[in-house]
């Protein structure tokens, strides 16, 4: 996903020069859980934001949308054609937003601002340390699919680079494997160490920029596609109902901003339930915008035949789309570190508060402790991207996770929320917002099942 900063200069628009900022968003919460003072707590402390409502639309659309819509084109195709996957995305926007509503107000409840805070305190331990290993597994699938791209694109840069034709085998030094690990150890490693990523200044921009860039191109390669191009199969309507449950994984990875939600809510001047309900449905439209040009565009250039990275789907030598894929590269090798960092601040946070470690500790063992988790971390997600090639897979698995984000979690504190009324004053909409919870959790955990049953049951058959 894009990187966006909360607090900044540039509030207003959403843009950032701290890349930074973003990674501190999905943070472990201190070990220490002593309750928030009034002065913190409240709206006019020193913790008030400064992001205006129009700076949080930006902020938002940032964070949703990123390398996920390279996928985008295949879930049109696996849903089974424009209208169903129109439809599909349209359904279930309304639940993306519905999320995204329910942690605010949770968040507004318990005066916490970090997603994985809301969870503890609304929906208790178990759940809230069950959120923070979803947090860190779906950053280390992540990291592998950023892996995967940087493979993707180099191998069809490199073959125009070679000048040799598709798919021959070139020297031992153009070989995927090799040209992945080499930057993964020049250029990933090194800025995956440091304790604080703030240096990123451009990763935002590099992000936005490549997004929106990428989108133009396959708008425009659709509208004068090329003479060697030829789509395969343009499906007209799903093969089974199960064929559009399958799109739905990639749909979640595309739109999952609710992690980082809930700092940019309560970043706002007016942290208000109600405005921020214009602020999400106004990004989310502007997301999925994008998402449609780009499923749409994809998927009737190409047909059936898409590859599950559009990108792939081009020829090597078309320069215009072969600047895209240098941006998505570009992209890709600052938020690697960004969301490694996000997932070992998680993973450090529960192993101090497994230990009962204090946070104040002597920097020398915190130093040995972050190196040892970077390169493990490093080291098995290059292993898997190596030995996995298709992203389509990864994306899978970590779309099942997203929808745990989207639709579980928040379904979860929705119930507890209004469980936690039938000792106080019960409204009338009770029952429907209770009804309605139980609805996301149900819907979550079923694409969450189906993802990983047929990322198992389908290996092993094959």
């Amino acid at each position: 996903m894009a990187q966006a900063s909360i607090n900044s200069d540039y509030s207003e628009w959403g843009l950032s020069t701290d890349a930074g900022e973003r990674a501190r968003l999905l943070q472990s919460p201190c070990v220490d859980t002593a309750p928030k003072s009034e002065w913190e707590a409240s709206p006019g402390g020193p913790d008030r934001g400064t992001t205006s409502t129009l700076g949080a639309v930006f902020i938002v659309v940032n964070a949703c949308l990123g390398a996920g819509l390279l996928n985008f084109p295949a879930a049109f195709s696996t849903a089974g054609g424009v209208a169903a996957g129109i439809a599909l995305q349209m359904g279930m926007l309304v639940f993306i937003i519905s999320g995204l509503v329910i942690l605010a107000y949770c968040s507004q409840a318990s005066n916490e601002r970090t997603y994985q805070e809301v969870v503890w305190a609304v929906c208790g331990k178990l759940t809230g340390v069950l959120c923070e290993v979803a947090i860190a597994v779906y950053t280390f699938g992540t990291c592998i699919a950023f892996l995967i791209i940087i493979g993707d694109q180099q191998d069809k840069i490199i073959a125009v680079m070679a000048k040799e034709p598709e798919g021959a085998s070139g020297p031992w030094y153009t070989d995927r494997k090799f040209t992945i690990s080499l930057t993964a150890f020049l250029f990933i490693l090194p800025l995956s160490i440091p304790r604080e990523i703030g240096f990123q200044k451009y990763a935002s921009f590099l992000s936005v920029v490549g997004t929106w860039y990428v989108t133009a191109i396959i708008i425009i390669k659709y509208i004068w596609p090329d003479k060697e191009m030829t789509p395969g199969d343009i499906l007209t309507r799903p093969a089974s109902w199960m064929a559009v449950f399958n799109a739905m994984p990639t749909i979640c990875f595309g739109f999952q901003c609710h992690v980082s939600s809930v700092p940019v809510f309560n970043s706002m001047q007016r942290p208000e339930v109600k405005t921020w309900g214009g602020v999400v449905t106004a990004a989310m439209v502007i997301a999925l915008a994008v998402y449609m040009g780009t499923g749409i565009c994809g998927f009737l250039t190409f047909g059936a035949a898409v590859d599950p990275d559009v990108l792939l789907s081009y020829p090597s030598e078309d320069m215009a789309v072969a600047v895209a894929r240098a941006f998505i590269i570009l992209s890709v090798l600052t938020s690697y570190p960004i969301l490694h960092f996000c997932g070992r601040a998680v993973v450090e946070g529960l192993w101090l508060r497994y230990q009962g470690v204090p946070v104040e500790e002597d920097v020398g063992r915190e130093r040995r402790r972050r190196v040892l988790q970077t390169l493990v971390w490093f080291l098995l997600t290059l292993l898997l991207a190596l030995f996995i090639p298709d992203i389509g897979k990864v994306i899978s698995v970590i779309g099942g996770l997203a929808a745990c984000f989207i639709f579980v979690f928040p379904g979860l504190c929705l119930i507890q929320a209004k469980l936690s009324e039938m000792e106080e004053v019960k409204p009338a909409s009770w029952w429907v917002l209770v009804s309605y919870g139980v609805l996301l959790v149900t819907l979550g955990a079923f694409i969450f099942g189906q993802t990983t049953a047929n990322a198992i049951f389908v290996d092993l058959l094959a």
